[in-house]
């Protein structure tokens, strides 16, 4: 719109020279020059922001679509890293059993000028964990080509996906006339996307929700990644939307997808929840899902 408006006074501008003599012209020239330089200056800063834009929104949307692999990358390292521990563990205990019997085998080693009857559990011990960590070092190298491959495809299927966020917005060329505003009073009603009503809404009833049983609350708390994916998801219409088909910069986009990531985040703690509160209440679920000679006879434990 700024530039719409600022083409329209260069033409009227254009337009009275005409009408003025030769010094107007001169100075009408002048200005018409520090204008159109004013005019390339701006755009040149429009589009180094843009591009700054731009390259923040791709490594958003890089590190969302890449966030379930990684996450599966670290889980794997974590339990290869727990692995080699157990394996160092479990090294220590035989190389102190074994270190015993070399409290006798030692000496007689020495006499003998055998050097395998000598220490038998520090060596033990050094080739058990020199064995686990080229193990670890062979697992956690799979884990990381693994990975590579993983976000490879993600950055494939991607550049493939025709679902992608559009990477540019139609802006109007000319002048465009403003829209009509209008109040809730002046109209039988205002049409649109109300998210903070339905926001409202959910907050109210999670303040008047009575659950029957601490079951109906473990279905709830499954649910909630499923609930947060869908709210996470309107964040992400938004953002296509919001650079494809609505009159906003990218920046406003940027806000929308970086919201979504946001969201997906708290996804990701949510599927945590589910197998927290099974192991934390597993008794308590136990007598729903599995009791004991039906429901009725586990009733007797009345806690």
């Amino acid at each position: 719109m700024k530039d719409a408006r600022r083409n329209a006074k260069t033409a009227a501008r254009s337009a009275s020279l005409d009408h003025k003599g030769p010094v107007g012209r001169s100075v009408s020239k002048a200005a018409g020059r520090v204008g159109a330089a004013k005019g390339a200056a701006i755009e040149r800063s429009r589009q180094a922001r843009d591009q700054r834009t731009a390259g923040k929104v791709a490594a958003q949307r890089d590190d969302i679509r890449k966030a379930p692999v990684r996450k599966k990358a670290r889980k794997a390292l974590w339990r290869s890293a727990a692995r080699f521990q157990g394996r160092r563990l479990l090294a220590a205990l035989l190389a102190g059993a074994l270190g015993l019997v070399g409290m006798v085998s030692t000496p007689l080693g020495r006499k003998l000028g055998w050097a395998w009857l000598q220490y038998p559990g520090r060596r033990l011990y050094a080739r058990m964990t020199r064995t686990a960590e080229e193990q670890r070092t062979l697992r956690d190298d799979a884990i990381r080509a693994a990975l590579e491959d993983d976000e490879a495809a993600a950055d494939a299927e991607a550049a493939d996906s025709a679902e992608q966020i559009s990477d540019t917005a139609e802006r109007p060329e000319g002048l465009m006339p403003a829209a009509p505003t209008m109040t809730a009073s002046e109209g039988e009603g205002m049409s649109g996307f109300r998210f903070e009503e339905y926001a409202a809404e959910m907050e109210a009833a999670a303040g008047q929700y009575e659950p029957e049983s601490a079951m109906e609350i473990l279905a709830m708390v499954e649910r909630l990644p499923d609930a947060l994916t869908s709210v996470a998801n309107v964040m992400k219409i938004l953002a296509e939307r919001a650079d494809s088909e609505f009159p906003l910069e990218k920046d406003v986009a940027e806000g929308f997808s970086s919201i979504f990531g946001a969201v997906m985040s708290a996804v990701a703690v949510a599927e945590d929840m589910g197998p927290l509160f099974r192991l934390s209440h597993e008794q308590d679920i136990a007598r729903h899902e599995d009791p004991r000679n039906g429901h009725e006879a586990e009733k007797g434990w009345n806690v």
